[in-house]
């Protein structure tokens, strides 16, 4: 089985999502291992890396825990984010201590059960990436090891919030589940909050990893006011 103190070496930090679209110039595995190196750098105590290419290329530079996943679309599905053990199974082997799963109730290809004690047999943590508080029951009833807030506003079911879901962070540590703080976190204080309402560690990637939307928010804003 996993060491679960792994948890305990990201609890109270930052953890860095290093990714980038498939339409992006950062596009490449060697730019995703120099942003992880930057993150480092700065004081992430983690990455959430996307990809099995690009968690081979942070694993060679960095001891860093990794938190792993696959962005996978699927005729049959609309579960996006590691969608099937064997992408799971993948990602441990090539070093990451943690693997990051859709954990929503929508229809799924494989049971979530089968998929975390597989990932598990392959000696790496188990994260459901949620959008609801019965999500979070759910997955730790299967066997997740942590969850996250990831998903919340990309199932049709979850609030549509432009911002955090402070709501929901307020309702997994009411009912005393773990969780760990991602999604639409764009500010040192937004991070900030999250860890005072509960949560274990926080998860930034955007704002930090992706100057193009960074542009992109900047370049909205001075284009919505009239010049004088």
């Amino acid at each position: 089985m996993p060491d679960r103190r792994m948890l305990d070496q990201l609890r109270g930090g930052l953890v860095v999502s290093c990714q980038a679209n498939p339409d992006s110039p950062l596009r490449d595995p060697y730019i995703i291992s120099r942003l992880a190196l930057a993150a480092a750098k700065g004081g992430a105590v983690g990455l959430r890396i996307q990809g099995f290419e690009d968690v081979a290329a942070v694993r060679a530079v960095t001891d860093l825990p990794i938190i792993g996943l696959t962005k996978t679309d699927r005729d049959d599905t609309e579960v996006y984010i590691t969608p099937t053990a064997a992408e799971g199974v993948r990602l441990a082997e090539l070093g990451a201590q943690i693997v990051a799963l859709d954990a929503t109730a929508r229809p799924r290809p494989e049971p979530l059960t089968d998929m975390f004690a597989a990932v598990h047999a392959a000696g790496a943590l188990v994260m459901g990436d949620v959008s609801t508080l019965d999500e979070a029951h759910a997955a730790y009833a299967q066997g997740a090891d942590i969850v996250s807030t990831t998903l919340s506003g990309y199932t049709p079911y979850s609030r549509q919030l432009a911002g955090p879901d402070w709501d929901l962070m307020r309702e997994l540590h009411v009912a005393g589940l773990p969780f760990v703080a991602e999604g639409r976190l764009n500010t040192p204080a937004d991070a900030a909050q999250a860890l005072r309402l509960g949560a274990a560690f926080v998860v930034v990637g955007s704002a930090i990893t992706r100057p193009d939307v960074i542009t992109g928010w900047f370049a909205q804003a001075l284009g919505s006011h009239t010049l004088p």
